[in-house]
């Protein structure tokens, strides 16, 4: 049996048991977005976009990247912006890492900025 932390236990059971109305829900988040000349997605929040599904909240670019991606991360694991806007939630700009992964992309976003051809 594999031990699976709380985190990755809701999202298997909206993986088997939600996953259209999660996808569905994804999608109209980032529909409601807004594109931007980096290829980005932002919400019109100014602070990072929550959504609330099946009793939990989760930050929008997480829930959009677990629903679009099929992915159950643990809580240990975070989705990493590889635009470093943490108000984007364009699938294609979202990965998971871990913390350490999340801290290294910060480093090198402040010696070098973001290189948007590599998006």
């Amino acid at each position: 049996m594999i031990y699976l932390d709380p985190s990755q236990e809701r999202w298997a059971d909206i993986h088997t048991n939600h996953k259209e109305e999660a996808r569905q829900r994804a999608l109209s988040l980032i529909a409601e977005g807004t594109k931007t000349d980096t290829g980005c997605i932002q919400t019109n929040t100014e602070a990072i976009r929550k959504v609330r599904f099946q009793s939990y909240q989760y930050a929008a670019y997480r829930f959009i990247y677990c629903v679009m991606n099929d992915a159950s991360p643990s809580f240990d694991e975070v989705v990493r912006h590889r635009c470093h806007n943490r108000r984007c939630i364009n699938p294609d700009h979202l990965e998971i890492g871990s913390r350490a992964d999340n801290k290294h992309d910060d480093w090198a976003y402040e010696a070098n900025g973001v290189d948007f051809d590599l998006l």
